[in-house]
């Protein structure tokens, strides 16, 4: 009778143990999302959007850089907390839909370009400006941290308030109190 009962707890234990989740719970680390203007701060770099301009081209008139899509251009301000010179990683645009853009490569007709390759010394701030290449449309940027697999996202929201328009023309007899004819705005 002992080696029955002895038998049947084990096989329900046995039995019981099978029925249990033995899978590693993955690390769903949240990522945290900062408003455009707020502090986004990663490792011994905090990043700030200063500003964003939708621009359907860049340069000279006469020769203009032409988008795929349309430039999106960031003024950026990267604060270094720490005691030594950082690297500044790149930095990459997520779409609403996924989608991922990276930062131009090319910074041709970019004023104050923050580059490719750039640092930011010890308790200094660099400013500048980034380059994207996509659609008009919502974006979030995501600041690295190079030395671990952190990240931060900062909210871009869409504005076509300094979205440049050189090539278009606005009747102005649409403008309130303009007179009839066509304007190019500047």
């Amino acid at each position: 009778m002992r080696i029955l009962i002895s038998t049947l707890f084990c096989g329900t234990i046995l039995c019981l143990g099978g029925c249990t989740n033995t899978t590693v719970p993955e690390n769903h680390d949240e990522v945290r999302v900062v408003p455009a203007g707020d502090k986004a701060t990663i490792g011994h770099l905090s990043y700030n959007v200063v500003d964003s301009q939708i621009l359907n081209q860049l340069g000279d008139p006469t020769a203009p850089r032409i988008p795929h899509d349309r430039f999106i251009m960031v003024q950026v301000a990267v604060t270094n907390t720490s005691n030594v010179d950082n690297p500044i990683p790149a930095i990459e645009m997520i779409g609403d839909n996924g989608k991922t853009y990276p930062e131009s490569t090319d910074g041709t007709g970019v004023t104050n370009w923050l580059g490719i390759i750039r640092h930011v010394g010890a308790g200094l701030t660099a400013r500048g400006n980034v380059l994207f290449d996509a659609p008009a449309a919502h974006y979030q940027l995501k600041f690295s941290d190079e030395s671990t697999d952190n990240q931060i996202l900062a909210d871009l929201p869409l504005s076509y308030t300094h979205e440049r328009m050189d090539d278009v023309t606005i009747p102005t007899a649409d403008l309130p109190g303009g007179p009839s004819g066509g304007t190019k705005p500047k």
